[in-house]
């Protein structure tokens, strides 16, 4: 069985990548793991993902907290503000699938938009927590 972190990535991947309004705005499916080094703005990249045990005394669990990252220039603040928002519906509260695990709640938790200093490139962050548990 997969790791849940490893399951919540690819769906959320392919869930991403697979939204036509959201791959409108980022001109294309522009999701990566990392920041590339030559593509143009704007796009989207998966960030950190931290794991915490969520067991109960009677069921197995995890608690994810992943961060995701837009990164804009020609747009400004706006164009970072429509593609945050977009990834928020697609994602707050979705019931996306697992392979061996369930998601039993995917929220978001924290966006914060801003530019970076002494750039015109915009960055997003959005911040989701999600709780898995195995399937028996």
């Amino acid at each position: 069985m997969a790791h849940p972190s490893s399951e919540l990535q690819k769906t959320i991947f392919e869930t991403l990548t697979g939204d036509l309004s959201l791959t409108s705005l980022l001109g294309g499916p522009k999701v990566f793991d990392r920041r590339p080094e030559r593509i143009a703005f704007p796009y989207l990249t998966l960030g950190r993902t931290a794991v915490v045990d969520w067991s109960t005394g009677t069921e197995d669990g995890s608690e994810h907290i992943l961060t995701l990252h837009v990164w804009a220039k020609g747009g400004g603040k706006q164009e970072t503000y429509e593609i945050m928002d977009k990834i928020s519906e697609r994602l707050n509260g979705a019931n996306l699938p697992l392979e061996g695990h369930h998601l039993v709640n995917l929220q978001l938790q924290f966006a914060e938009a801003r530019q970076e200093t002494d750039s015109a490139t915009y960055h997003g962050i959005l911040r989701f927590r999600a709780v898995t548990e195995p399937v028996a």
